[in-house]
């Protein structure tokens, strides 16, 4: 059981303003500062791509194909972060919960990537579809290379 400290206003409750579920919760910055130097590293290098795939789809097809490409690299960085973070949050004891704690994060990325992808495509009317999946794809293979960043 987790004990957190009581202040005056939860001194009665019976859990506090934090539950079980909301692990890590007394402290905002404790998720970003448990990712990993590749999760960070990998994220930052998916952040330089889209910004660049950005620039080049702006000045070649214009603001259409900017946002287009912002929202591509978006889908796949906000999947990324959040398949990391449920993966942090997993303590695991054992190499079985270590592959559970790891499928449950690749669940959340891909129902994210569907998710963010269908909702680009139903609700943006002028989406340049070439950029918008180009960066989607570009930024989805970076954050494959997370494995090949050493965590020092």
């Amino acid at each position: 059981m987790i004990m957190l400290q009581r202040s005056k206003l939860t001194l009665f409750t019976r859990q506090g303003y934090t539950c079980g579920a909301l692990l890590g919760a007394q402290n905002i910055n404790a998720m970003l500062r448990d990712l990993s130097k590749p999760i960070r590293t990998v994220l930052r290098w998916q952040i330089l791509a889209t910004a660049a795939v950005m620039l080049v789809a702006g000045s070649l097809i214009g603001v259409h194909g900017a946002v287009s490409a912002a929202l591509g690299g978006a889908v796949s960085i906000f999947s990324g972060f959040a398949s990391a973070v449920v993966a942090t949050l997993g303590k695991a004891d054992s190499a079985g919960e270590v592959l559970l704690f790891a499928l449950g994060a690749e669940a959340v990325k891909i129902g994210l990537i569907v998710i963010l992808l269908w909702l680009v495509l139903a609700t943006y009317r002028d989406v340049v579809v070439l950029a918008f999946l180009g960066t989607f794809t570009a930024t989805v293979l970076i954050f494959t290379m997370a494995f090949f960043v050493r965590d020092a």
